[in-house]
């Protein structure tokens, strides 16, 4: 994936996490020529733009590059991806923060911020299994449940600027509530959290002794790699949580499909990455089920192959496509 750029420019890709932050320089051909990855959180109360910072200045000296053409980046939202002004993220402690802005005036060259889900369903787009489609729905399941939508080889934004917010697509009126405040919603019912309270509930019943042993019953420590060992270690309750959530994921997006009719719908995250095969199957029986025949035929159905580079991939695409409109 190349002509964006001319031999010997490069651009900067940035993955803004809850828990870490990555930005890895890229050339002319998106060949990496340098990484940093670091935690979000400073034990010195450190700010996060500061780490951020760092960050990139680390990977450009491990690049031994001097001069890039721009940086793109993928932040948890809510945010605006037409100013690059990050709305509101609690566990950055960024509110109305004008990031794009920040890191204009910090490195001197164009930025391009967006929601990462949406960043990282354009990387496995541009550069994963699905290069060769015109309309792609990324769905990953995680902390939260987000998608994104590729639409004509461009990313669908909606008139708001936020589309793609499956996890809040309503699947039982009366079902318990979402962090948003709703209820029933896809994310209340099928997140890694939803997954974990169901499991620790098994293991303080004595239902689920692997998760007790390892994990007791902390939410926190109940993560994605957790209850895969856990399927492997034959608890049938917990594989049976894990398959009700990604069947919820599954229903929801045969409900996409129906609205979207996407020529491919990509799975991404910590939960899909840990059990493929179980998951994916989960999926397509959900969407067998709820998208209608003549929607879902042909559709195809893949788990997203780029791993940690989906989002600085994607962002460092973004921004390399873009560059035209700074100038």
């Amino acid at each position: 994936m190349d002509g964006f750029l001319s031999q010997g420019e490069h651009v900067v890709g940035v993955d803004i996490g809850g828990t870490k932050l990555m930005a890895v320089v890229y050339d002319h051909k998106f060949k990496v020529k340098g990484r940093n990855k670091r935690k979000s959180k400073s034990s010195k109360g450190e700010p996060t733009e500061e780490r951020l910072t760092r960050t990139i200045q680390e990977a450009l000296d491990e690049a031994h590059v001097d001069t890039i053409r721009g940086i793109g980046v993928g932040s948890p939202g809510p945010l605006d991806p037409r100013t690059g002004v990050i709305i509101d993220t609690p566990n950055l402690a960024w509110k109305n923060f004008p990031l794009a802005q920040y890191l204009k005036k910090t490195f001197k060259v164009p930025v391009v911020v967006d929601n990462d889900v949406n960043v990282g369903t354009y990387g496995e787009y541009r550069f994963g299994e699905v290069s060769d489609c015109e309309s792609v729905l990324g769905v990953f399941p995680g902390t939260g449940i987000g998608a994104g939508i590729i639409i004509d080889r461009k990313v669908f934004y909606g008139f708001s600027g936020a589309a793609g917010e499956i996890g809040h697509m309503t699947l039982e009126v009366d079902g318990p509530y979402c962090g948003c405040g709703k209820r029933g919603c896809l994310e209340g019912l099928a997140s890694r959290v939803a997954i974990a309270a169901n499991v620790a509930a098994l293991a303080a019943r004595g239902d689920a002794p692997f998760i007790l042993a390892t994990c007791g019953t902390d939410l926190s420590a109940i993560r994605s790699g957790a209850l895969a060992d856990a399927v492997k270690a034959g608890e049938k309750m917990v594989e049976g949580v894990i398959r009700k959530a990604a069947y919820y994921v599954g229903v929801a997006t045969g409900n996409a499909i129906n609205i979207l009719s996407p020529e491919a719908v990509v799975l991404g995250g910590g939960l899909v990455e840990s059990m493929p095969e179980l998951y994916l199957e989960e999926v397509k029986r959900g969407i067998k089920e709820h998208a209608m025949p003549f929607l879902r035929k042909n559709v195809r159905i893949v788990t997203a192959k780029l791993g940690d580079d989906a989002v600085v991939l994607g962002a460092a695409c973004m921004i390399a496509e873009r560059l035209g409109e700074f100038e």
